[in-house]
């Protein structure tokens, strides 16, 4: 009875260690589709996290670029337009050829400020021909459809060049201003100066001031009727342009059109006195 002890002992001792074993090998496979499913978070987070930054890149469209419209040959010489387009939106357009000389300088000058001017209201080429400038207006026409084809064609192109110089952001204009464009565009405000009496009539003009600078100019009276009503068609769009460019009222006065430049200066700096300019 003695011998059989050990041999009890040792049967008792395997059977415990088997139950053992099968007690640990019960809980692995409930342990496992935790694990499973805590290693599947990762990369499911991991995914997530990689497509957030393609989802911005719609705002790298809000870049701005310029793009240049084909060459219209008119009658009196070369006309084309150049656009600069921020947002999808024209922000400003220029003639970089026009008709030039004798006659042809007085229509350029008559029309293309206008024409410009229109181009940016209207964001399209359909805006009307300027009177006496037939031919100007029907070239400025022309280039400007083409820079506007070139900008929808383009767009993809001009939206990942705009988005170099503002990756990170989020947005088109953050870097230029860093704290947002929101602040900036809360700060834009119209202010109109007081009204200016010269010989042939009153004049006034109104300013839109962002950023501290003049980012628009208008007269919202001038001259008007027979000769003065062409002088003002003259001058009034070339002021206008100035006026922005200098962000003040140190702006030459436009030959012609003495009293309406100066009632025009007169007025300006009073916007700009009111906006603290």
């Amino acid at each position: 009875m003695r011998k059989s002890h050990p041999i009890r002992r040792a049967v008792l001792a395997g059977a415990a260690t088997v139950s053992g074993i099968v007690l640990l090998l019960s809980l692995k496979p409930a342990s496992n589709p935790a694990a499973a499913s805590a290693a599947g978070a990762a990369p499911q987070q991991t995914a997530a996290a990689q497509e957030s930054p393609q989802g911005g890149s719609g705002a790298q469209r809000t870049g701005t670029r310029t793009v240049t419209g084909d060459v219209a040959a008119t009658q009196y010489g070369n006309v084309q337009v150049r656009l600069t387009v921020s947002g999808g939106k024209i922000v400003k357009a220029e003639a970089v050829q026009a008709p030039k000389g004798g006659l042809s300088d007085q229509k350029t000058a008559l029309a293309v400020p206008r024409l410009n001017q229109e181009a940016v209201a209207a964001q399209s080429a359909r805006i009307d021909a300027v009177s006496g400038a037939t031919y100007t207006s029907g070239g400025y026409t022309k280039s400007l459809q083409s820079a506007l084809d070139k900008v929808k064609s383009g767009e993809a192109k001009g939206g990942s060049a705009g988005g170099s110089s503002s990756s990170g952001s989020g947005s088109g204009s953050a870097p230029s201003s860093g704290s947002g464009s929101g602040s900036g565009a809360a700060q834009a405000r119209t202010v109109t100066g007081k009204v200016a009496e010269t010989q042939y009539g009153p004049v006034q003009v109104r300013v839109t001031v962002s950023g501290g600078k003049v980012t628009k100019a208008q007269a919202v009276q001038a001259p008007e009727g027979g000769l003065s009503g062409q002088k003002t068609a003259l001058a009034v769009p070339r002021l206008n342009q100035e006026a922005v460019a200098a962000g003040s009222a140190k702006i030459d006065s436009v030959s012609g059109a003495t009293y309406t430049s100066e009632g025009y200066k007169q007025s300006l700096q009073s916007a700009l006195d009111q906006a603290g300019g």
